[in-house]
């Protein structure tokens, strides 16, 4: 017998066969499995397959609520038939969905994912030592340092938190590096780092209960507060120190950053102030490392907290890596950064593991002869 021939999905139970293909770790796998034929395909979106190695993956999807196709019209939306044509449309535009992530996730390069601070927690002189500093890599801006420097604390255990915004409202963020700040116009040059770092990530509340916040004006840096923010995920502690240098975080696994806000948490102080006697953490700055997933994906945040719509247009195409040495329409800059004199940021491209791409075999394209020719295709 020709084992092009044979297929398995035919031949074992379907609950045997979910379990083999449950055993794939890796999105793309099941996106390749659902392209070997039309059998395949039907029992890789009949099961929700594709989502539910997602779910598993990235458990910051779990707060899903639905997935919308923004290449829709309403009407083409409505006119669906019924109860059972709407589930297997349901399911056929959340593999689309899924696949197109799992494509953006294996082709897309590490880019730099910071777009602009929003606050920070305290600021010992604003603005010249503001957070906004922290997005320049360079050390010194015309005369004066550039850093972020806290407000003095008796206590060294008062922690600091940072906020930032990234370019997408959707992405995965693979690494966040820090560089605290050495005092070289001071006695010593002394590096006031934090003991340890702490990231969360999350979406801002536009509608707060008790007051409205203007999120484009930065007013003092201090505007914003863990009650205008919701947070899908927080890290584990990662011990900082206390040298000049980019230090990089690495995250255990990538996470999927949903509603595009960041934030550094600063836990201890090491170094005190010889003139006040007093503890600070000063950061020079701050660079998120990830992949960026807009304009094919982003997100509407629903209540209770914790849940969203993913909205998804297959007919846009994700942004392509920044390069810092040419000028480029496609960089979305934001006034405050014009105004911040943003630039310089360092470039890094670190391509994923993983098989030239496969496009998916969907149903509505050109059919192909065979399960043969599919195999033959598939494997070219």
């Amino acid at each position: 017998m020709n084992h092009i021939d044979w297929n398995f999905l035919d031949s074992l139970p379907p609950d045997v066969s979910f379990k083999i293909l449950t055993c794939l770790d890796d999105p793309g796998d099941i996106v390749r499995a659902s392209s070997v034929s039309r059998i395949w395909r039907d029992f890789v979106i009949a099961n929700g397959m594709c989502k539910r190695l997602f779910l598993k993956k990235f458990p910051q999807l779990s707060g899903i609520a639905d997935v919308v196709d923004t290449s829709k019209t309403q009407q083409e939306s409505a006119d669906i038939g019924s109860s059972r044509s709407a589930e297997l449309e349901q399911l056929k535009k959340e593999h689309r969905a899924f696949a197109s992530l799992a494509r953006g996730l294996a082709t897309l390069d590490v880019d730099e994912c910071l777009a602009d601070a929003l606050s920070a927690s305290s600021t010992d002189n604003y603005p010249e030592e503001g957070i906004h500093n922290t997005l320049e890599p360079r050390d010194q801006i015309g005369d004066r340092a550039s850093y972020w420097s806290s407000s003095g604390q008796s206590n060294p255990e008062v922690p600091e938190r940072l906020t930032y915004e990234l370019f997408s409202d959707f992405c995965v963020v693979t690494e966040i590096n820090v560089q605290p700040f050495q005092a070289f116009f001071q006695e010593n040059s002394p590096i006031y780092s934090a003991k340890a770092v702490r990231f969360r990530m999350g979406y801002r509340k536009w509608h707060d209960e008790e007051e409205e916040v203007d999120f484009s004006k930065d007013n003092d840096g201090h505007s914003f507060t863990d009650k205008h923010f919701v947070w899908t995920y927080t890290s584990q502690e990662f011990p900082m120190a206390q040298e000049n240098r980019l230090q990089n975080f690495k995250l255990p696994d990538p996470v999927l950053c949903i509603g595009g806000i960041i934030q550094i948490e600063l836990l201890g102080r090491v170094q005190k102030q010889e003139m006040d006697g007093m503890f600070y953490t000063c950061v020079a700055h701050v660079q998120v490392l990830g992949r960026l997933l807009s304009p094919v994906f982003s997100v509407n945040p629903l209540e209770p907290p914790g849940r969203f719509i993913l909205m998804f247009n297959p007919q846009a195409e994700f942004y392509k890596p920044r390069n810092i040495h040419e000028e480029s329409s496609e960089i979305n800059v934001t006034p405050n950064m014009m105004q911040r004199h943003v630039g310089g940021w360092e470039q890094i491209f670190n391509m994923l593991r993983g098989t030239p791409w496969v496009e998916v075999y969907d149903s509505e394209d050109e059919q192909h002869d065979s399960d043969e020719d599919m195999v033959e295709n598939f494997a070219a």
